[in-house]
């Protein structure tokens, strides 16, 4: 039986991949400058080494155990893929990336600068993680997977270590989700807090919502603006089992929201986020999700791998 994270395993986690990441700051804007009746506190991830979360689990993941000759391999829509080949870099192991076809020209060339070998391994990420998978059977390479892994979620779960460290006022954080490593992690370390958790999906990628109508992670649809990021197409298993314990609420949000929310952080504070990082922010803006009476509201900008001058075309 494959043991879920606890908040234990996400502090080891955070002792454990301390020297290689970043502690990301936080950023304090106020309402007036968003448009929104309260502040918010913004954690910046994409100054986070290769520009998302994601070496937190990727770090943990190849710390925890000996890593094989054949080095690691990892399937990504980008931001993972270069999370794995920056950790392999530091640790000095082989990384071999699947990227769908749909992984941007930005994330390849981070993936390929970080020294792994770059693989297109189909048209979405679910043809990339098949491949990979194939290819890890085949040479013996450690798997390393960008959300349905113990290690991994614990990694990502350090995020909510720090944040709550950094800004203890908190009573609600939103968060972009995906696969699910992210929101897992987090949801995990939070539990048994006054802290809600509320994830945040664009309309083109339901797949925690779905997930949570059925009862069970199923397939769910993959499109719109931030799928290089968001675009798993169901949600992992561990995560599932976390989420719908400690995930507070699941709001969907349009694509013209989230590129409403990339304009705003540029303009309000000069940060470059890719559509899966202001994803979260979207739903203040589009009033998906709104705050109650008394709420300290912390929003995660989880990436910002994207070309600058796609924020503002």
């Amino acid at each position: 039986m494959t043991l879920l994270p606890d908040r234990d395993a996400i502090l080891a986690a955070a002792r454990r991949i301390a020297p290689h990441v970043r502690r990301t700051p936080l950023l304090r804007l106020a309402g007036a400058d968003l448009g929104l009746p309260h502040d918010i506190v913004a954690k910046l991830e994409l100054l986070q080494a290769s520009g998302s979360f994601k070496p937190r689990g990727a770090f943990n993941r190849m710390l925890s155990g000996a890593v094989p000759p054949a080095g690691v391999i990892a399937a990504s829509g980008g931001n993972h893929g270069a999370a794995v080949a920056y950790a392999a870099r530091a640790l000095g192991v082989r990384a071999e990336i699947f990227v769908p076809e749909i992984a941007g020209a930005a994330k390849r060339a981070r993936i390929e600068g970080y020294g792994a070998r770059l693989v297109v391994g189909g048209a979405a990420y679910d043809d990339a993680r098949q491949a990979s998978e194939a290819r890890a059977a085949e040479t013996g390479a450690l798997m390393v997977h960008a959300y349905d892994q113990p290690e991994v979620l614990a990694g990502q779960g350090t995020v909510a270590s720090e944040w709550q460290e950094d800004a203890p006022e908190l009573t609600h954080v939103l968060v972009a989700t995906g696969g699910g490593g992210l929101i897992g992690g987090m949801a995990a370390y939070y539990a048994g807090t006054d802290v809600q958790v509320v994830s945040v999906e664009p309309e083109g990628c339901p797949t925690l919502a779905t997930a949570l109508r059925a009862g069970r992670p199923v397939p769910a649809p993959v499109g719109g603006v931030a799928a290089d990021s968001l675009g798993a197409r169901q949600v992992g298993g561990l995560m599932f089992a976390v989420a719908r314990e400690h995930v507070a609420a699941a709001v969907l949000v349009p694509d013209e929201a989230i590129r409403a929310a990339q304009r705003l952080l540029w303009d309000a504070s000069r940060l470059v986020a890719e559509p899966g990082g202001a994803t979260a922010l979207a739903a203040l803006l589009c009033g998906a999700w709104r705050a109650p009476a008394g709420a300290r509201v912390g929003v995660l900008v989880c990436g910002g791998n994207c070309d600058p001058g796609s924020v503002l075309a």
